[in-house]
């Protein structure tokens, strides 16, 4: 595993370190699991900046690449994958392939708790996402959204606000 400085582990579970890279001043509290898939991947599937608080209960599942930006806070119980399974008529989602995507947030982020953000979403910096969201779909920078599915609630860079 990549590890800058400065970051604290609580109790928690991670597997096949090498895909994962932690940059600085990070605080994962009790219960966090970084879950890279078992596949062999010759580049991080896991990358998180700094300056992170990651509350506890966090489930990173990443089969493609979760990308965290800096100074984001994470609420508890909160669930990011990056794939889903497939299915058909007479199917086993244990018998058909993922469907692998990416994750990415940007910096300054608030995720309330019980969020669950889903394949192929990107959060601008300075979103906001309402506790018990669901976000299937990504937004853009200043986003406040909330909802299952999430949907925009207002977004704090208006045109008014970034001319003045």
């Amino acid at each position: 595993m990549q590890i800058g400085s400065g970051n604290r582990f609580e109790k928690g579970l991670f597997r096949r370190a090498i895909q994962i890279q932690i940059g600085n001043n990070n605080a994962f509290t009790e219960g966090y699991k970084l879950w890279p898939a078992d596949e062999f991947h010759s580049k991080k599937r896991i990358i998180i900046g700094n300056g992170n608080y990651f509350n506890r209960g966090l489930i990173l599942d990443a089969c493609g690449t979760i990308t965290i930006g800096n100074k984001n806070m994470f609420g508890p119980d909160i669930f990011i994958t990056d794939s889903n399974h497939t299915y058909g008529p007479g199917l086993s989602p244990t018998d058909t392939p993922m469907q692998v995507g990416s994750v990415i947030i940007g910096d300054n982020c608030w995720i309330g708790a019980k969020v669950v953000i889903l394949k192929d979403v990107i959060l601008g910096d300075n979103c906001v996402v309402a506790a018990g969201a669901v976000v299937t779909k990504s937004f853009p920078a200043g986003s406040i959204i909330g909802g299952v599915p999430a949907k925009l609630i207002k977004n704090i860079f208006t045109i008014e606000k970034v001319k003045e």
